[in-house]
């Protein structure tokens, strides 16, 4: 079976067709600019990019030109759209809605615009994906995917905030996590990469470090806590995000400021993290140029979240009682040695311990064990494929 993995945003619209026999990416592309002047088409197939110029007013519109490049004679990779068995689409939060993957049934849709007002940036576009795909390919099963599935094994002592129980029953508010796809694929791999069989004991700390970032803790195969919360703004300083931080220091700050409700969201969401720390950019290549030049901010920035991340490293394997491998994934830790570097040093009485030269070595996009000889702790660097979870979840529901 073909499989089409829609990751629908407010302006954008990514895709991925895999065949699901061999897990191999047929084609790839993003509508960019979708109801904005200037929209595109980037499509990807037979080692080939394309770039098509024309307007998309609407998802509708650029999901049409998809299908379009997909069956293309010279661009296309399929003769025509009934190869394709089903549409699985990435949404980032469940609201409590939903816990585990589902067809979009009549009953079930509505319940997902419900879960707007937990991903508004996200969530909306995603419905938008899903409504577009029904009206070109009506016949197609379509599934959802929430990258805050995987966290739904929690134990409620890791998910549950102190506040008026009734209070967060009836409002939903609990820590729900994100990155969910990424967390699960990278901790089957580690399994995998180690021997282990799917459910056998193995604690697995998975960092997902990029312009968001999130630490899950993953034992015998499943999330028991993860370091986002209620929202993706929670756990470890971010690209743009604060990340963890006083809730009165909040209000305070927004006083001080002169800012509402939400503009006082949109600070800590858009203006916080390593740009406001640094000052410099949210792109950790800047950030350690800066380091290299003795900027002092951007050392303390770097630093800072370095501190974070392995705190949380040190509790996630105290509450699984033990670690056995820590996997770092996504854009900053499979590119940045120093992060690693920093993030795992002091963790020696863990059983942690990085050979400096496989550390630095560079990235070939393959799993890379960079583990010092004789460490109890294995710690590899795995390249995340959230596509495929997408794809191999929906190929498991139709």
């Amino acid at each position: 079976m073909k499989i089409l993995v829609i990751n629908a945003g407010s302006s954008s619209l990514k895709y991925q067709l895999i065949d699901m026999e061999t897990e191999g990416v047929l084609a790839k592309g993003i509508c960019e600019r979708i109801g904005i002047e200037g929209a595109q088409l980037v499509h990807k197939a037979h080692g080939n990019s394309t770039t098509i110029v024309t307007p998309m007013p609407d998802h509708k519109v650029a999901m049409q030109l998809v299908l379009n490049a997909l069956t293309d004679k010279e661009l296309g990779v399929i003769a025509s759209m009934d190869e394709i068995g089903a549409v699985g689409h990435r949404v980032v939060a469940s609201g409590g809605f939903f816990t585990h993957p589902v067809v979009v049934t009549e009953e079930n849709l509505p319940l997902l615009e419900k879960t707007f007002e937990y991903a508004p940036l996200h969530n909306p576009a995603a419905y938008l994906g899903v409504t577009a795909c029904q009206a070109v390919m009506p016949s197609t099963p379509m599934v959802l995917v929430f990258d805050t599935s995987f966290h739904s094994t929690m134990p409620a002592e890791a998910y549950t905030y102190a506040i008026d129980y009734d209070d967060a029953v009836k409002y939903g508010i609990r820590r729900y996590g994100a990155h969910g796809t990424s967390h699960k694929f990278v901790s089957q791999e580690a399994a995998k990469y180690c021997g282990k069989k799917p459910g056998e004991d193995f604690k697995v700390v998975t960092c997902h470090l990029g312009g968001g970032c999130s630490i899950t803790a993953v034992k015998n195969g499943e999330c028991i806590d993860t370091s986002m919360g209620f929202t993706p703004l929670a756990g470890v300083p971010m690209g743009t995000r604060s990340g963890d931080i006083d809730a009165s220091a909040v209000e305070f700050l927004a006083r001080k400021k002169g800012l509402n409700h939400a503009q006082i969201i949109t600070y800590l969401n858009k203006q916080s993290g390593m740009l406001g720390l640094s000052g410099v950019s949210s792109d950790f290549r800047d950030l350690t140029a800066g380091m290299q030049n003795n900027n002092e901010r951007c050392i303390m920035a770097v630093n800072t979240f370095c501190y974070q991340t392995k705190k949380y490293v040190g509790a996630y394997a105290a509450a699984m009682g033990g670690l056995d491998c820590i996997v770092f994934t996504a854009g900053v830790a499979e590119h940045i040695a120093y992060v690693r570097e920093k993030i795992c040093s002091g963790l020696e009485f863990l059983g942690v311990k990085v050979d400096a030269d496989k550390n630095n070595a560079p990235n070939d996009g393959e799993i890379r064990d960079i583990s010092a000889d004789g460490a109890s702790v294995k710690v590899l660097i795995i390249p995340t494929n959230e596509e495929l979870v997408i794809a191999r979840e929906t190929l498991a529901l139709v």
